[in-house]
């Protein structure tokens, strides 16, 4: 998995999944000498307030696609990708439109490695990425994806009542915690407050609760999708 020179392809549905999802362990790889990209396919905060006025939600949007600029920037990312999709509305759209904008990317990366959403989390929009994802990448001749990995999102994930994330990988994120708080500080707008799953306190004590589980200080686990060796 840490092999060098690798090419990495985050598929997150909102601006700051892919922090939250995967933040340190890219961080970490991007400094073992692997590139990574980031695909946002959701426009994020508009199923918020039905009521917006339009140039505001304008204005909020842009002033999100450069917090995710600027997080991404934070742990290493290459260049990040939006497609704009309707906020929690996923399901509003032909699946194939959202398989199209992934292939797209894909083709024009080639990433080794695809890390994205949990199958069975709460929000629609990401197991609508999950099933996207996974049909993009089928594995076929001259496929280049290898591996596939999905990561856990709080407030989300765990919220899903009875199912539960039984993650099979864990990257030890100790040196690059750091990291990936920094840039989810650039979230300004998406940070919660010390009582939330998806407050910067939050991360961190779930960063510890995975780490205790493998002897480690901090990590950040994952479901293996599909490994090919």
């Amino acid at each position: 998995m840490f092999s060098k020179n690798k090419k990495i392809l985050i598929v997150a549905a909102h601006p700051d999944d892919e922090i939250l999802g995967c933040g340190g362990t890219v961080a970490r790889l991007i400094k073992q000498g692997c590139s990574a990209y980031t695909l946002i396919l959701g426009e994020g905060i508009t199923s918020r307030d039905e009521q917006r006025d339009i140039k505001k939600r304008s204005r909020d949007l842009l002033e999100l696609k450069e917090q995710a600029v600027q997080a991404n920037r934070a742990i290493g990312i290459k260049e990040v990708y939006f497609c704009g999709f309707p906020d929690n509305r996923f399901d509003s759209k032909p699946i194939l439109d959202i398989i199209r904008a992934i292939e797209k990317i894909k083709i024009k990366i080639k990433p080794d490695i695809i890390y994205t959403h949990f199958a069975k989390n709460l929000n629609i929009d990401h197991q609508i990425t999950y099933k996207a994802v996974i049909t993009a990448t089928r594995p076929l001749t001259n496929e280049t994806v290898k591996e596939i990995y999905s990561f856990e999102i709080l407030s989300s994930t765990e919220w899903n009542y009875p199912i539960s994330f039984s993650p099979d990988l864990f990257i030890d994120i100790t040196s690059g915690l750091k990291d990936k708080i920094r840039a989810l500080r650039c979230y300004k707008s998406e940070l919660r407050t010390s009582s939330h799953p998806r407050s910067t306190h939050g991360v961190i004590l779930n960063a510890e609760y995975w780490g205790t589980r493998v002897g480690i200080k901090y990590a950040e686990a994952f479901k293996t999708v599909r490994v090919i060796k």
